[in-house]
């Protein structure tokens, strides 16, 4: 009886071994949006990261679907994820990368749980849609795509999703220092690039080559410590108010350079920018570039940016005690410089602008981003985007860009490799970008720049 039983269970146990896993049909689109959705629930605001969440839930994936990968880096809650698609070695790889980590967020500012991934009113909610999870969800769902089909590839794919690229830029760099030959490729395709819309629905696919430095910037202040019953003349806090307001109220200098009059020229092409044309010849003119650049901030306070050196503060801190005035006080300011300028430059503007000799400006602790040339425009992968966006889209236009904000492709960029910001998304006023509350994207969004991801891979890496 117990040797019938036994056999009945073994033959019960090879069946279940031999019953085949559920074939997975979904779209390429409702991969991504799967895998967007399941991504935002995984809370990696920074400061603290934890990053690791979103790492093991790649490998997770990319283990089910056979996709080589490993987890890196030093603190074991802020692993770095990286796979990679082998291809015949014809040519070098091209590197996929984003961030795992998002900004925090405060619930009590959003219409619905930041980490819920809800869909609402035609929206995909949560913290990091934008930035970067939405790019991520897209890449990984390509890859397993590509894996499903078996598609033969020229070169190697690699899918790096790095820790905190929101504070430090430790992930990339901790990669970079460590395991630089495991995400050295020819070129690389990130974040900062995406899709503008004017009303007559003409689009410009904005494809980021380079970007704006950030330099954190420490303003300090030192006074005489005593009761705040009696003013005093040198009460550091007054001394760091008067600098800020100073630099906040100052105009930078405009510049323009090659990539951003072309892009100021295919902008004044739409009917949402006709008021850009008879401004431009006064860009062109050194003596009036100020005067020309004001009028656009005028209209469009994000595209002055561009033009400018932009100086925002962002934290002050002084003291403790209500009636004690301090001895010290401080503010730390956010620069992003245009790439032409040195951080040298911008601080002895800084300080003139400030004119006071008590104040002491000296370069923030932390990390610092380094400036790079852009990466250029004949490569395959840039003609790739070129071709994928004009197959898709024939009536549309892609103009190379600088991006307002730094990321962490700067460093790629600072060892050699061209790093292009992927413009597969439509920026709808209508929702939001990153760092903002109720952060959102519509599924059809996010399925349209899903497929053109994938074209412009396949264009790029795919046997011709």
């Amino acid at each position: 009886m117990h040797r019938v039983c036994a056999i009945a269970c073994m033959f019960a146990a090879f069946a279940l071994a031999e019953e085949p896993k559920p074939i997975d049909n979904r779209s390429l689109g409702d991969r991504a949006r799967q895998y967007l959705v399941d991504l935002v629930r995984l809370d990696t605001s920074n400061p603290p990261g934890n990053e690791s969440r979103v790492a093991e839930y790649l490998k997770a994936e990319a283990d089910a679907n056979g996709i080589p990968n490993e987890l890196l880096g030093a603190d074991p809650k802020r692993l770095n994820f990286v796979a990679r698609l082998k291809g015949s070695g014809k040519y070098r790889p091209l590197l996929l990368m984003a961030h795992t980590d998002v900004v925090p967020a405060d619930r009590s500012q959003w219409s619905v749980d930041p980490f819920s991934g809800e869909f609402r009113n035609g929206f995909i909610y949560g913290r990091g849609v934008w930035d970067d999870k939405g790019l991520l969800a897209a890449q990984l769902a390509v890859i397993v795509e590509i894996k499903r089909r078996n598609i033969r590839l020229d070169r190697d794919i690699i899918l790096l999703a790095e820790a905190d690229e929101e504070d430090n830029a430790t992930g990339i760099q901790w990669m970079l220092q460590r395991y630089p030959g495991k995400i050295d490729a020819e070129f690389a395709l990130g974040e900062g690039g995406s899709i503008i819309e004017s009303k007559d629905s003409t689009k410009i696919f904005r494809i980021q080559i380079n970007q704006k430095v950030p330099v954190r910037l420490l303003l300090s202040a030192r006074g005489t410590a005593g009761h705040g019953a009696i003013p005093r003349a040198d009460n550091p806090i007054i001394r760091i108010s008067r600098a800020v307001v100073k630099l906040t109220e100052a105009d930078q200098p405009a510049r323009l350079g090659m990539t951003m009059r072309r892009y100021l020229r295919e902008l004044a092409k739409l009917p949402d920018y006709s008021w850009l044309v008879p401004i431009m010849p006064r860009l062109e003119n050194p003596t009036t570039l100020q005067a020309a650049a004001n009028q656009i901030r005028a209209h469009d306070n994000e595209l002055d940016s561009l033009l400018r050196t932009t100086i925002s503060p962002t934290v002050v801190r002084a003291g403790g005690k209500n009636n004690v005035i301090p001895n010290a006080a401080e503010a730390l300011v956010d620069v992003h410089r245009l790439p032409g300028e040195s951080p040298e430059e911008v601080m002895d503007r800084i300080r003139q602008i400030i004119s006071d000799p008590a104040i002491e400006v000296s370069i923030a602790p932390g990390t610092q981003s380094p400036g790079a040339d852009p990466s250029p425009l004949g490569t395959t992968l840039y003609r790739a985007m070129e071709r994928a966006i004009d197959h898709a889209h024939p009536h549309d236009v892609a103009v190379p860009y600088i991006g307002r904000v730094g990321t962490d492709a700067a460093y790629l960029r600072a060892r050699g490799i061209p790093v292009y910001g992927a413009p597969i998304f439509i920026r709808d006023p209508e929702s939001n970008r990153g760092h903002t509350n109720d952060e959102r994207i519509t599924p059809k969004n996010l399925n349209e720049g899903a497929g053109l991801l994938w074209q412009v891979v396949l264009e790029t890496a795919g046997t011709n």
